[in-house]
């Protein structure tokens, strides 16, 4: 599965936990401050929540948040914005952001991009190789389900399509139908270990040697930067490439 070596990654990168709780935070904070701080009537709020829940977020900070964005005075003002460029050996990467400082958060991946063997592009100029889409990922250890009962539950949900592999489920939706498709599911009794509108590669390139290298540790410090929500790219790295990285 081509997003798997990305997310195992991923998780390495996270082991500063205090970092993903920062963003986290100002997901559900962002949430809170346009629909209200009520998960039920608050869809985007509600998936916020359970996203910090499955990362272990502890209540404590996720009710801090929802109390800041309630709160009365001067709030903070998040706008959401994505760059794009190219990373070592010409992988495509989107960078999605949320950000009080327009100015600083363009320096600080324009940065990275350039330290890293790479470039900061035009807005749109890798997102033609990306599509937009839901992604629910089910644990299959979790849920007896099998692959049949399965599909025809998330198909009869509205999902687009629905990838099966040796640990998971990974259903895909038109970004529209995300939430009909996760609730329609839940009401199944399904939870996701990850549910969140991504941008998905359409193809993937092949990534070795020392552009795996540098491309890595781009990636790291894209996670690194609190700004950084989300990052999309489209590598492909060998299990055995990614074991001589370490």
């Amino acid at each position: 599965m081509k997003f798997k070596l990305f997310k195992d990654r991923k998780g390495k990168a996270d082991q500063a936990k205090n970092n993903k709780f920062v963003k986290l935070g100002r997901e559900i904070y962002v949430a809170a401050r346009k629909g209200g701080p009520n998960p039920e009537a608050n869809y985007a709020l509600k998936t916020a929540i359970a996203n910090a829940r499955a990362e272990q977020m502890p209540m404590d900070n996720i009710e801090r948040a929802i109390k800041k964005a309630a709160g009365a005075g001067e709030a903070e003002d998040y706008e959401e914005i994505i760059y794009e460029g190219y990373g070592p050996g010409g992988v495509a990467i989107m960078v999605k952001c949320l950000t009080d400082n327009r100015n600083r958060t363009a320096a600080d991946v324009r940065a990275v991009f350039n330290k890293r063997g790479g470039n900061m592009g035009e807005s749109g100029c890798v997102a033609y190789m990306f599509d937009e889409k839901g992604l629910l990922v089910i644990d299959r250890e979790k849920h007896e389900a099998d692959e049949d009962t399965m599909m025809m539950q998330a198909l009869e949900a509205g999902a687009e399509d629905i990838i099966v592999n040796e640990e998971s489920f990974e259903v895909l939706t038109h970004p529209h139908d995300f939430e009909k498709v996760k609730s329609a599911l839940e009401a199944e009794g399904y939870d996701f270990s990850s549910a969140a509108v991504r941008w998905l590669p359409q193809n993937t390139i092949k990534v070795e040697g020392d552009n795996a290298d540098k491309l890595m540790k781009m990636l790291d410090a894209f996670e690194d930067n609190d700004d950084v929500q989300d990052v999309f790219a489209n590598f492909e790295i060998s299990e055995e490439e990614m074991a001589k990285l370490g």
